[in-house]
C-alpha cells in the first residue's frame, strides 16, 4: 500500500507542493467519509450508492498517487544517471586537457 493510501501516523508522508489553503486529499478520507441521512420526507441519495462510488474515487486516486510516486523514482533514477555522465565527461575532458 502506498503511503499516501494510509492514515496519518502510519507512514511517513513527504511534503508536497501546494498552498496550506488546499489540503490534498488522500484516498482513505475519501473512502471513510460520511453523510449524515437525510431527514423524513426529504430527497437525499442512497448511501449506498454514494459509499460505492466514494470507494471507486478512492481507488482511482490510489492508483494516480501509485504512478505518480513511480514517475518521481525514475525521475530521480534519470537524474541520478545523468549526473554520472556529467561527472565521467567532465573527468575526461580534464584528463585530455592534461595530457596536451
Amino acid at each position: 500500500m502506498n503511503a499516501r493510501d494510509q492514515r496519518p501516523g502510519t507512514a511517513s508522508g513527504g511534503a508536497t507542493c501546494r498552498s496550506a489553503a488546499y489540503a490534498s486529499l488522500l484516498p482513505w478520507q475519501v473512502r471513510e467519509r460520511r453523510f449524515p441521512p437525510v431527514g423524513l420526507g426529504r430527497r437525499g441519495l442512497k448511501p449506498d450508492d454514494v459509499y460505492a462510488f466514494l470507494d471507486r474515487v478512492a481507488v482511482d486516486m490510489a492508483a494516480v498517487y501509485a504512478a505518480l510516486s513511480e514517475s518521481r523514482r525514475e525521475t530521480a533514477r534519470i537524474k541520478a544517471g545523468l549526473r554520472r555522465w556529467q561527472t565521467d565527461q567532465a573527468r575526461a575532458r580534464n584528463e585530455r586537457g592534461q595530457d596536451r
